[in-house]
């Protein structure tokens, strides 16, 4: 069986779709369509049904990828190492989402890219749970964080930690609503006060607004802009209240300089996953990138 027919069918496995596969590729559709041809010809058997959005792997498909991933990830892995014989730094691309993987991952993984013989070398990228988990399953990261879990046989995923969200502001708007307003009317006390977010659809306060209030929250956002660091700033500059992960607005909780609006007694959680591709453990500094990430998130709060 070609190697090259295998990697075109593992990258459309992947990508779930033959435009996505030849982008990947460099190809053109047409050749993608071709090799899927000639390998289902080949094995007498269907790979792919084919959908009205990309294709969807038939029992016999996601069996072969099953088999074929793994071992074609590790000739990749084999050639890059061919490529660079005067390092012995391996290259462990990992991609998250932006603030977490500053804040904690990127942190936690630098201890482990010294020249001791047992390091690498360390390549970042962010991006939504949906571009790193697809980036991933193309072959682009070897470590993801993300905060959905993704399906499937070709990714697995380990729960990272949790991710205690927070009501937060610049203290005047604290004072200006009271600290018995909350308690009397609810969310109709914050309706009146700007939202910083970092996007329009209000993704993090609306959670916390349904979680913690049964509610939608009734203002628009008054500032958004897609980093939640940069939402900090906006919040403890006195732009409006926000919603953000514990261990990115405790240094500015302690300052002063924004303060809690609301205490519940089960503040909401977001979870954290870490995956890989299926087999790629196997690989020492994936694996040891894997276990670190692990043991360092059990000190994080």
């Amino acid at each position: 069986m070609d190697v090259a027919l295998l990697r075109t069918f593992v990258t459309v496995h992947r990508a779930g779709s033959f435009t996505r596969a030849a982008a990947l590729l460099g190809l053109s559709q047409p050749a993608v369509t071709s090799q899927i041809r000639t390998l289902e010809r080949q094995l007498g058997r269907p790979l792919f049904l084919r959908r009205a959005r990309g294709v969807t792997p038939t029992t016999i498909g996601d069996e072969l990828a099953h088999k074929a991933a793994p071992h074609l990830d590790a000739l990749v892995e084999i050639a890059e190492r061919g490529l660079d014989d005067e390092s012995s730094l391996r290259t462990l691309h990992l991609a998250g989402p932006p603030e977490f993987t500053a804040e904690r991952a990127l942190p936690a993984l630098t201890e482990l890219t010294g020249d001791d013989g047992r390091g690498f070398a360390l390549r970042a990228s962010f991006g939504t749970a949906e571009e790193t988990l697809e980036g991933l399953a193309a072959g682009h990261h070897d470590l993801a964080i993300s905060t959905v879990r993704p399906r499937g046989a070709l990714l697995t995923a380990t729960a990272l930690c949790d991710e205690e969200h927070m009501l937060v502001a610049a203290p005047r708007w604290a004072e200006r609503i009271g600290p018995a307003a909350l308690r009397l009317k609810g969310a109709a006390a914050l309706e009146n006060l700007p939202v910083v977010e970092v996007h329009e659809s209000l993704p993090f306060v609306s959670r916390y607004w349904a979680s913690v209030f049964d509610a939608r929250p009734a203002a628009s956002g008054t500032v958004i802009v897609p980093d939640l660091r940069a939402v900090l700033a906006c919040a403890v500059a006195g732009a409006g209240l926000t919603v953000l992960p514990r261990y990115l607005c405790a240094p500015a909780l302690e300052r002063g300089d924004i303060v809690t609006l609301h205490d519940p007694a089960v503040p909401p959680l977001r979870t954290y996953f870490l995956a890989v591709r299926a087999g790629t453990l196997a690989m020492p500094h994936i694996a040891r990138a894997h276990e670190w990430l692990q043991q360092a998130a059990t000190g994080w709060s």
